[in-house]
């Protein structure tokens, strides 16, 4: 009986690898990208997967430098390479060269990611775009100098306007390197010539492969970044690039870029007669305005008798004189009133006041009031104050209220009985 051949580890995986290798040398697969990865080295590991199952697949530097689009995790895709294995881990891979979308076109792919990530930035966005001059004395073209575009946009400007200053910056608009000299001709003129009014950007037809410089992200970038402002003018009516969103204003074509940024003489002189016109019009409107507001105001009762004006501020200031004039009146009446009760006061408080009913101020030689008869002796003199003049008395000593004579007698008192009051007569 034949011995089974044994193997080693590395001689099965050798086998393996020997199998797959040959077996699938080269293979298209599609599937949904997924756990997308770029290495520090540039590389991109990445899984296919579709419903059932799931293949993991690398694609080195090199080949990556060729895709015209970005790899996206759920991207539904055709990869092209061939099967091998990696040794130390027993596992296979699939080892792609090239990439392109199962859906649409690579082209077609990396224009509308483009679009969205610039849009989302809002480089489209119109309340950043600027206006183009309606008379620009300097303009910048930046094409191919060689190409049906520059001839073109040079002889509508030269029939518009012989006396444009135009400079133009010369670059290639396909192919390799394209991109980088279209974005750097823009940097420079920039740069270079700030006085420049506009800016043309563009080329003449062709495919999307012909037109892509101007779908390049570094171009758009160039373009939205300008100080001055920029028409894009890239192929046809129906082509659309990258660089006509970012442009501050898309002309279909090179040459409808010419008749957009310079007006002929024709189109000048017809709006200058037209605003003539409107001016004519507007000052014949403001002077009938004028006109019939005069008549109305020298008809008017004031043009007609200027006394009119007088009347009313005459009315109000004879109003306001004759109110001042009862309030002046009626507040010295109150006043008057209220100056006689206080001078009834006071008479009632002074000294004086009772003496006109008969009464009389006695004073002592000292001139103070005497309250008493019994302060007073016989041979006293006293000043008597009357409501009208003094008079100066004498007190001779005790008397009856009856005329002076002899003292009364005296009578026996009753025991019990007071004494009567002593009288004594003043004066």
């Amino acid at each position: 009986m034949t011995e089974p051949r044994i193997y080693t580890v590395s001689e099965l995986s050798q086998g393996i690898k020997y199998l797959l290798e040959s077996q699938f040398r080269e293979l298209w697969v599609e599937g949904e990208i997924s756990g997308l990865k770029v290495s520090s080295l540039g590389h991109t590991y990445f899984d296919l997967k579709d419903a059932n199952s799931n293949i993991s697949g690398v694609l080195f530097r090199g080949f990556a430098a060729n895709l015209k689009f970005d790899l996206q995790n759920g991207l539904l895709v055709r990869v092209r390479g061939n099967i091998t294995t990696y040794d130390k881990q027993s596992k296979y891979q699939l080892m792609a060269k090239e990439v392109v979308p199962a859906g649409i076109g690579p082209l077609q792919l990396a224009f509308e990611q483009l679009k969205k990530k610039l849009q989302s930035e809002g480089l489209f966005d119109t309340e950043r775009k600027r206006p183009i001059p309606a008379l620009p004395q300097k303009i910048a073209v930046v094409t191919s100098p060689t190409g049906a575009a520059i001839r073109d946009i040079l002889s509508i400007l030269k029939r518009r306007y012989a006396n444009m200053h135009i400079i133009i910056a010369p670059v290639k608009v396909q192919g390799q390197g394209s991109k980088e000299e279209i974005a750097q001709a823009i940097k420079d003129l920039n740069g270079g010539f700030p006085d420049i009014d506009v800016m043309l950007v563009g080329r003449g037809g062709g495919s999307m492969e012909d037109l892509w410089a101007f779908n390049e992200e570094i171009v758009a970038r160039a373009i939205a970044g300008s100080k001055i402002p920029v028409i894009s003018c890239v192929g046809h009516e129906t082509d659309f690039t990258i660089a006509d969103f970012v442009a501050d204003l898309r002309a279909p074509t090179p040459s409808a870029a010419a008749e957009l940024v310079v007006k002929s003489k024709v189109e000048l002189a017809a709006n200058i007669a037209g605003l003539e016109r409107r001016l004519l019009q507007s000052l014949r409107i403001y002077y009938e305005n004028l006109r019939g507001k005069f008549r109305r105001l020298a008809a008017s009762r004031p043009m007609v008798n200027p006394l009119v004006l007088l009347e009313r501020p005459t009315r109000r200031l004879d109003d306001a004189v004759e109110g001042l004039f009862y309030a002046s009146a009626d507040r010295l009446r109150r006043a008057g009133e209220k100056l006689n009760l206080q001078t009834e006061k006071l008479k009632a408080l002074s000294p004086l006041f009772p003496l006109r009913k008969g009464y009389a101020i006695v004073k002592d030689v000292k001139g103070k009031a005497v309250k008493s008869a019994a302060a007073l002796s016989a041979g006293d003199r006293l000043s008597l104050q009357f409501a009208e003049g003094k008079a100066e008395a004498e007190v001779l000593g005790p008397s009856s209220p009856a005329a002076p004579g002899p003292a009364p007698a005296k009578t026996k008192k009753k025991d019990g009985e007071a004494d009567a009051p002593r009288q004594e007569t003043l004066w």
